[in-house]
């Protein structure tokens, strides 16, 4: 697992630098997936010959993936072809994981020396759970977005708005599924690390809760979706009306997409 934490933890880094920085971020987000890497391996002395050249394929792909996921939000296109460059990189690192080094140095002796909650703690535990909560905070967000286009359900001028920007002259214009239900880029990682979180904490129950909370709390704002449907058409996300089957799909995916990533993450994060 230790070559599949770093790899996480570059990724997530990486989405997080270039969702925060802004014009920038496409350079930013070259930059600090190799860097992530490279001190990850020095802190848990992950340095041996088949570490080093299985990193750097790693870090070559982390980059296919920055490239292609930006430029399949701004386009809207080849949005299948970014999340398999992302699944493609991890399964050869998974599979050939058993040459990976057993994570300790710096990491670990700090760990021994430092009197924290839940001690004594390995490296190894330390830098996949610190990978997972990055994971879902940025990057599953990116993979949600990229379902969601390549369905059809989000509108790449949306994506690549910031918020509160109306999207660029020339982009298509009027309300999509996506207007009907806010604050999904918010709410999204926030409900991912509470599943991780209790999941960690051996409650399974208060995770599947979190999961049918959900429905019932946008309940109103797809009953709401589906008044406003009725009432005269509008521009979708296909160019047609926002209908209720609109939302309703877009709702869901994103949801199931959002869940299931989180459950991936608990189920590593468990067999570990």
């Amino acid at each position: 697992m230790t070559w599949l934490a770093i790899m996480l933890l570059g990724a997530g880094v990486a989405d997080l630098v270039r969702s925060s920085v802004g014009r920038r971020g496409r350079v930013a987000a070259h930059v600090a997936a190799p860097v992530t890497v490279a001190l990850a391996a020095v802190l848990t002395d992950v340095d041996g010959w088949a570490d080093v050249l299985a990193l750097a394929v790693g870090a070559a792909g982390l980059a296919a993936w920055t490239e292609l996921s930006r430029r399949a939000q701004r386009t809207g296109l080849q949005a299948v072809g970014a999340l398999a460059s992302l699944l493609a990189t991890l399964a050869v690192l998974v599979a050939f994981s058993g040459a990976a080094s057993r994570a300790a140095g710096p990491l670990q002796r700090w760990l021994d020396w430092a009197d924290l909650p839940g001690a004594p703690a390995s490296a190894g535990r330390v830098l996949l759970v610190a990978a997972l909560v990055l994971f879902n905070v940025a990057t599953a967000n990116v993979i949600v977005r990229l379902v969601l286009l390549a369905i059809g359900a989000l509108r790449p001028d949306q994506v690549a708005a910031p918020h509160g920007q109306a999207p660029q002259s020339g982009s298509q214009s009027g309300p999509q599924a996506a207007d009907r239900l806010k604050g999904g880029r918010l709410l999204g990682p926030m409900e991912r690390l509470v599943i991780l979180g209790l999941g960690l904490a051996g409650e399974f129950g208060a995770a599947g809760l979190v999961i049918a909370a959900k429905g019932l709390l946008r309940f109103p704002e797809l009953q709401a979706s589906g008044r406003a449907s009725l009432s005269g058409p509008t521009g979708g996300a296909r160019g047609g009306p926002v209908g209720i089957d609109d939302v309703t799909e877009y709702f869901l995916v994103g949801s199931f997409v959002s869940w299931l990533l989180a459950l991936l993450t608990l189920a590593l994060s468990v067999a570990s």
